[in-house]
């Protein structure tokens, strides 16, 4: 089984891809993640398997939306599932750029006939921290108790707090994990 759990976004967007067997225990060790970048020192590889590139260059929001969307459709291909965390509702900025973005990523799934859960970002929450307005501390908290790494010091060890990539990569994780599950649910 291959499948993907992402956390689009315009400014950052991660993406975790798990490969095992649905009989398996999802883990860290399972998964693989890539991200994108505007900060060229977190564009390299961590942990062997984390690894960083930085945003291509764009001219138009809509080879923006497309640079973006073509390399998440490349780091999933051949994926059997793909679970997307839904948007936040009570998001406030570019939600309409973020929304046209997350369509265009929708179509390319579509085409390559990959199947898209879209879980929305509480029930990502809940899963990871038993509640469903975690903040990103929170978040991360529960990915360094369940995998025993601290992203934060590795990947940003300057930066005070759970910042971008950390958080984006947390979340990926996440969101595979409740696809993961919800997957295993349906097959019991």
């Amino acid at each position: 089984m291959l499948i993907a759990g992402i956390d689009y976004s315009l400014c950052g967007p991660a993406i975790c891809v798990y490969r095992g067997e649905i009989t398996d225990t999802f883990s860290f060790n399972k998964c693989k993640f890539y991200y994108l970048t505007d900060t060229k020192k977190y564009a390299k590889t961590f942990l062997s398997n984390i690894h960083g590139s930085v945003f291509e260059e764009y001219n138009h929001d809509c080879e923006r939306y497309d640079t973006i969307s073509a390399w998440a459709a490349d780091v999933c291909y051949g994926c059997d599932q793909v679970g997307l965390e839904g948007y936040a509702y009570g998001a406030k900025g570019r939600v309409f750029h973020i929304a046209e973005n997350t369509g265009i990523l929708k179509y390319k799934f579509f085409q390559n006939n990959i199947p898209v859960e879209v879980i929305t970002p509480s029930e990502v929450k809940k899963r990871a921290c038993g509640k469903g307005n975690a903040n990103k501390a929170d978040m991360h908290s529960a990915f360094h108790r369940e995998t025993t790494h601290n992203l934060a010091k590795i990947i940003t060890p300057d930066k005070t707090g759970v910042t971008n990539p950390v958080s984006d990569i947390v979340d990926a994780y996440f969101v595979c994990k409740c696809l993961y599950d919800n997957i295993k649910y349906t097959m019991i």
